[in-house]
């Protein structure tokens, strides 16, 4: 049989269910109520404006040239704009390879910059001017006496300057700071002829199909040079093998009238068959027979 509740019994049940629903909608209510009262506090506040910006990665140009190339200002609210609407403003800017916008914590803007590589420079009216990786010509820097990267002169053909710098990318950081100045000596069999002049005393010739491939190894060269019983500084060919002559040697050769009587063989030249780290002092020098 079916019991038979009485209503004055369920009233002070549904008495407490009643009670605990207007609880949790007045904490409900209050909750919202101070959530938003913190929000609006805190879009007024100095909280939630920029404080710092901070660049990372600046070497081509300084720091304020980034600031101002993203619109950001000291005071303006960090929610007023989108990290991908600056990068893409930063990304305009021709030397710049990569960039990151990222919020820091509640007032701190991070930009993390990766500028193009500076391989070289060009003269312009004795003006001297960053060549990038890219190919661009940086004229927004110059210097009269450049020291971190090659020189370029007579390079009027764009192809093949564009053709170098890729080379010139390819370099390792050591061997590139070795170059001094790089000319174009192109010859009618050899279109692609350099001759490049190294900050320790030798010249090198070679191609610029081939100059990373080979010149990487210039270290493990000059090594076998200097390693053989007598040596001086001299002219480095990889064009086509790997030959040295002293410059004594060259100029007698050039100068004599009889080259096969008063001039010596250039050194044939063993390049490494492993990698750049390859023991140096275990290369042979021979001389062509």
């Amino acid at each position: 049989m079916e019991k038979i509740i009485d209503i004055e019994d369920r009233i002070p049940t549904l008495r407490e269910k009643r009670r605990r629903r207007t609880n949790k909608k007045f904490i409900s209510l209050i909750t919202l109520f101070f959530i938003t009262l913190f929000l609006l506090l805190y879009f007024q506040s100095p909280y939630s404006d920029i404080n710092t910006i901070n660049v990372k990665g600046s070497a081509i140009v300084g720091e304020d040239v980034y600031i101002k190339q993203s619109g950001l200002q000291m005071g303006q609210s960090m929610w007023s704009f989108k990290e991908k609407e600056i990068e893409e403003y930063i990304k305009k800017l021709d030397w710049v390879k990569e960039v990151d916008v990222s919020k820091q914590w509640l007032t701190t803007v991070d930009i993390k910059i990766e500028e193009w590589q500076k391989v070289a420079y060009i003269s312009e009216n004795n003006i001297f001017y960053p060549i990038l990786e890219n190919g661009v010509i940086f004229k927004e820097s110059s210097t009269n006496a450049p020291i971190d990267a090659p020189i370029f002169l007579a390079f009027d053909d764009n192809d093949k300057r564009q053709r170098l710098l890729k080379e010139l990318a390819d370099l390792e950081p050591t061997v590139l700071a070795m170059i001094s100045q790089i000319n174009s000596t192109p010859t009618e069999s050899d279109p692609y002829a350099i001759t490049l002049f190294m900050n320790d005393g030798y010249e090198v010739r070679a191609e610029i199909t081939s100059l990373s491939e080979k010149l990487n190894y210039y270290p493990s060269i000059v090594a076998q040079i200097e390693n053989a019983a007598e040596y001086e500084k001299g002219i480095i060919d990889i064009e086509v093998g790997t030959f040295y002559r002293s410059y004594t040697e060259e100029y007698s050769f050039k100068n004599s009238e009889d080259t096969q009587d008063n001039s010596e063989q250039p050194l044939d030249l063993d390049l490494p068959t492993n990698d750049n780290n390859a023991n140096t002092d275990e290369q042979e020098v021979l001389a062509n027979e």
